[in-house]
């Protein structure tokens, strides 16, 4: 992954402050050769995570959903929010596994 430097920005770009309540973005790691840090995370349990937050969505939304329809919940706003991230959640997985799948018969496609 390429680092980027302020000094590469225009002048006019180096003076934008963050909004107001923003989190500071948090400092990179110093890299030593032929180690790995330790507050790595691997791309599985990246994939694990996100899958673990996804499945997490659907089932909130879907609680979400019967608690309207039984009547302990008046505000369909916050259900159509639940639904609407737990479905974004969903299709952004489903493309990345096809990405990933498409990887990986690139992948298999080169090494015959």
């Amino acid at each position: 992954m390429a680092e980027f430097r302020i000094e590469a920005f225009p002048p006019e770009m180096r003076g934008i402050t963050p909004l107001p309540g923003t989190p500071k973005p948090p400092a990179a790691p110093a890299a030593e050769s032929g180690s790995k840090p330790s507050g790595e995370i691997s791309f599985r349990d990246s994939m694990s995570n996100f899958i673990h937050d996804v499945d997490k969505l659907q089932k909130d939304s879907a609680d979400k959903i019967t608690q309207f329809i039984a009547g302990d919940i008046s505000d369909v706003h916050d259900v159509m929010i639940a639904v609407e991230k737990a479905g974004t959640s969903f299709q952004l997985l489903m493309e990345l596994r096809n990405k990933m799948l498409d990887a990986y018969n690139e992948i298999k496609r080169m090494s015959t």
